[in-house]
């Protein structure tokens, strides 16, 4: 098994892992559950689709540059590439907004000498 696939996905793939790190912490709310169902749905489409192209013998795969490992007739190499989209896509999306403001700091107990009390009537 030479698995050269594997080689090409991981450096396809570091970019888009790297991206999304540098960007999480402007992620809003909710932005795990959606990147996680986005990936599930992207990868089992590509499966399906990729399934469909290749019964249908619209393209193969040298056996010697895969893993072996298939979802229906699609290798898991092909599937690193709807991930990476997510990813990437992700990571634009959470670039473009703004930074999370700090946490508000717990207001100091003012000093009684500073604070002017109105006179009491």
């Amino acid at each position: 098994m030479n698995a050269t696939y594997l080689i090409v996905d991981a450096f396809f793939l570091a970019p888009c892992v790297l991206a999304q790190a540098l960007t999480w912490r402007r992620r809003p709310r909710g932005h795990g559950t959606a990147l996680t169902a986005a990936i599930v749905v992207l990868v089992l489409l590509t499966a399906v689709f990729d399934s469909l192209m290749i019964a249908a013998g619209l393209f193969t795969y040298a056996p010697d540059r895969i893993s072996g490992i298939r979802i229906g007739l699609a290798p898991i190499e092909d599937l690193a590439y709807p991930v990476a989209a997510a990813l990437l896509g992700s990571a634009l999306w959470n670039a473009r907004r703004a930074a999370p403001a700090p946490a508000p700091r717990p207001a100091a107990h003012p000093d009684r000498s500073t604070v002017s009390e109105e006179p009491r009537r």
